[in-house]
């Protein structure tokens, strides 16, 4: 169970005492927040328990609380923690009767417990909740895992219907029920069959709550498969809404059910499913949830540093044309995966697709292709190792499709949208995830901008800035100029960032510039001279310096 302020109070080393609104300390906290602001409301979400001193409240007017009080039910404030001996020997008459007339639980906090020992004890009651629930989740997975391999579909509705403590059933494509556990859900499964024809006219992949008639459960409608158009879908009865761990076990269901009812291409498929969601925990900074959906698939992948490479279409008619050419030079390692790309229609990504999966195939690399979009939005994210085959099989075949253009297309004409242009970003681990993906997509308009096929990100602070004046292009000449210097400044051996910017606006002014910092001049001629020597750039050309104020300019607008 989620905490709540019933298990607060009870909490023996807290020590809280209630002063006001008793009868409604089984109200969940969603966090324990600190605010001594006369209206801390704009800075809440619901559900919190606020814990404060007084420090800038008139705690003894009535007037004044009273609209505190309001304000704070209003935003959906759950309870109010309130430190005795601070700043008040006792908690004023003024506020206690204004939790009272709101019905506010209001708690007398004692001065030997820190609010700090409140907010770990929440924090450590819902990360337990949590993963109550992901233990739980991954339980339920295993058992339909295990019940699906031994009795198929039956045996998986049956152990979801145990697992969310009510119904299950499976229709066909034509949405006619199937299955059902336990038996004495056929009746009102039939009754859906008009809801699951609905869903199956929404594109894939849908879903949909279907309140049934007072008294009556709460259905969950699922399509199943991997096409546009569903091959089943999956209903699942409750009496209420399901909580974490049933989700979990919903969703291993649908996974589950998918592969079964797909044929020849289901594997890829749940693969690429897989990859998705492992892709959206890294992009989503969840590392570690990220690992346990990778296991043995993708786990590998996430132990050493990768690189993320963003492809996006080109027209098939030029894709062709360049195709040709690259399989000239590509053909020791990848002509035969070019020569069945053009065979099935010169789809560039496709074959970009096929080049760096048979390269980590062949060289025993795990690699994370992600398609997105379609038609002319169409696009493919890959994750791959870092010095890799997959990674050196793009960057050879980009350069194939470079060679190729360069004949086939006339002097001057730049890549536009329509054309493939990849880019890829600087090595990263699972942490920097989503900082990699953003390089690789800057990678990408700079390429187009440039006419270029393919563009690393850490080419970007090579050349002129003239060229990047121009939205994502500036920001990642920005952060490929500065690269080196916030790892520098992140080892904690200097604050090379912060003394350049001071320097910079002070016109190369030492006094000026070390007075800004609080450092002596000559501590910041040596940072200046570390600037340089890492940059490998002088500051007494003013091009230089133009660029470093430029970059750092479009940094500090981020």
């Amino acid at each position: 169970m989620p905490p709540t302020l019933a298990s607060l109070v009870h909490h023996s080393a807290l020590k809280l005492t209630v002063r006001a609104g008793g009868d409604r300390l089984d109200v969940p906290v969603r966090w324990a927040h600190v605010s001594e602001l006369a209206d801390p409301v704009p800075y809440m979400e619901g559900g919190e328990l606020l814990l404060i001193t007084a420090l800038k409240l008139d705690a003894e007017n009535p007037e004044t609380m009273r609209r505190y009080v309001r304000r704070l039910v209003g935003a959906g404030v759950v309870g109010l923690g309130f430190a005795v001996g601070v700043n008040y020997e006792d908690i004023p008459k003024a506020l206690v009767d204004a939790a009272e007339e709101e019905d506010l639980p209001l708690l007398e906090v004692p001065r030997r417990t820190p609010f700090l020992a409140i907010s770990k004890a929440v924090s450590a009651a819902i990360a337990a909740e949590q993963y109550r629930a992901v233990t739980a989740g991954f339980a339920a997975q295993r058992e339909l895992t295990k019940q699906a391999l031994t009795d198929g579909p039956d045996g998986l509705l049956a152990a979801l219907a145990a697992q969310v403590n009510g119904w299950a059933a499976l229709y066909d494509a034509s949405g006619a029920v199937v299955a059902t556990a336990p038996e004495w859900a056929g009746r009102r499964a039939a009754r859906l069959r008009a809801d699951v024809e609905r869903l199956r006219e929404r594109p894939a992949p849908a879903s949909s709550v279907v309140g049934g008639p007072e008294h009556e459960d709460r259905v969950e409608l699922h399509t199943l498969g991997t096409g546009r158009r569903p091959r089943a879908a999956l209903a699942v009865g409750t009496a209420a809404a399901l909580g974490t761990a049933e989700r979990y076990a919903v969703h291993s269901a649908i996974a589950l059910l998918t592969l079964t009812t797909e044929r020849s291409r289901s594997l890829h498929a749940a693969e690429q499913r897989v990859g998705a969601a492992v892709l959206r925990m890294l992009l989503a900074g969840e590392p570690d949830h990220a690992r346990a959906v990778a296991g043995d698939l993708y786990g590998e992948l996430l132990d050493a540093p990768f690189r993320v490479i963003v492809a996006e279409a080109a027209p098939v008619s030029a894709a062709r044309v360049v195709d040709s050419g690259a399989r000239v030079a590509l053909s020791t390692t990848s002509a035969a995966v070019l020569v069945a790309a053009s065979e099935e229609g010169g789809d560039p990504l496709g074959a970009l697709t096929e080049v760096v999966e048979s390269a980590a195939a062949r060289a025993g690399e795990a690699v994370l292709v992600v398609p997105e979009g379609e038609g002319e939005a169409a696009r493919v994210v890959v994750l791959a190792a870092d010095g890799g085959a997959a990674v050196a099989a793009c960057a050879q075949y980009a350069a194939a499709l470079e060679a190729a253009r360069a004949g086939t297309v006339p002097e001057g004409r730049g890549a536009d949208e329509d054309e493939l242009v990849v880019g890829l970003s600087a090595p990263a681990g699972p942490i920097a995830a989503a900082a990699a993906y953003k390089q690789a997509e800057q990678a990408v308009s700079v390429a187009r901008r440039r006419g270029r096929v393919c563009v690393e990100h850490e080419q970007l602070a090579a050349g002129s800035v003239l060229p990047l004046l121009a939205d994502d292009a500036v920001k990642a000449f920005a952060d490929g100029l500065l690269r080196a210097l916030h790892e520098h400044d992140a080892t904690g051996r200097g604050d090379l960032v912060a003394s350049l910017r001071a320097w910079l606006s002070r016109h190369g002014q030492w006094d000026a510039a070390a007075a800004d910092l609080g450092v002596h001049r000559h501590t910041l001629r040596y940072r200046m001279r570390r600037v340089e020597e890492i940059l490998g750039r002088s500051l007494d050309d003013a091009d230089v310096r133009m660029e470093l104020w430029l970059a750092l300019k479009a940094t500090s607008a981020e």
